[in-house]
């Protein structure tokens, strides 16, 4: 659960930040991911007819995606953009989910691995600068109240 926890809290604070919000914008951010991924939760481990996996499985913010989300933001597409394009790319996903449960037993271990292995590798850039305490274009102080 404490490692839940933090991959859901700084997916919100680093695209928050990366957009110039203030640090109240970024917790609310914050809340948000934590109630949808409550919600998200609920409906996987109570599931309904054809919806959920109905097991104990915690759901959360991924990483996956801050990449591109933050692509969109700095490029000048803003945090509608990049929440509208969120939503698009959830429905595809809900609507193609039938197909891809059919499809996983010919993704092994080894393959999910190797995408979960390439998506940290992606953000080690964002995960170095944090370490030299350099943030460019980003909002310093936001980011340390926001944690504080």
């Amino acid at each position: 659960m404490l490692t839940m926890y933090g991959g859901i809290i700084a997916p919100p604070i680093i695209i928050g930040a990366a957009a110039g919000l203030e640090a109240s914008e970024i917790g609310l951010l914050v809340a948000a991911a934590l109630f949808v991924g409550g919600i998200a939760t609920m409906l996987q481990t109570l599931g309904f007819k054809h919806f959920g996996a109905k097991l104990p499985i915690v759901q959360g913010v991924s990483f996956a995606g801050v990449a591109t989300i933050l692509a969109i933001v700095t490029t000048g597409g803003g945090l509608a953009s990049a929440f509208g394009a969120v939503i698009v790319a959830s429905l595809i996903g809900l609507l193609l989910a039938p197909f891809f449960s059919k499809i996983i037993r010919f993704f092994p271990p080894v393959v999910t691995g190797c995408v979960i292995t390439m998506i940290g590798i992606s953000l080690l850039p964002v995960a170095i600068r944090w370490m030299m305490g350099v943030i460019p274009k980003l909002k310093i102080g936001a980011i340390q109240q926001t944690l504080a």
